[in-house]
């Protein structure tokens, strides 16, 4: 038998997780996993920058005030860097 991996949990988090870490591949923040190379796609980053104010405008009203600062500072750091590479 093999090891057992530890079995992931969907939450609000890991959705705003992936999507932020899509944002930061394509800024050339994290080595994109395929390629094994730092590049950047400021197109891909928008759009990806984008389903995260979506998600934000989607379910306002409806976080914890966890998920609210961590989608928050998600946007926020993700856009800072955005506009510094436009």
């Amino acid at each position: 038998m093999g090891v057992r991996k530890q079995e992931l949990k969907p939450s609000f988090e890991v959705i705003v997780s992936t999507y932020a870490t899509q944002a930061a591949v394509a800024l050339g923040q994290i080595e994109n996993p395929l390629t094994k190379k730092t590049e950047k796609d400021l197109v891909q980053a928008k759009f990806a920058i984008d389903l995260l104010q979506i998600l934000d405008e989607k379910t306002r009203g409806n976080r914890t005030s966890e998920e609210d600062k961590f989608l928050a500072d998600c946007l926020y750091q993700l856009r800072m860097v955005y506009l510094s590479q436009k």
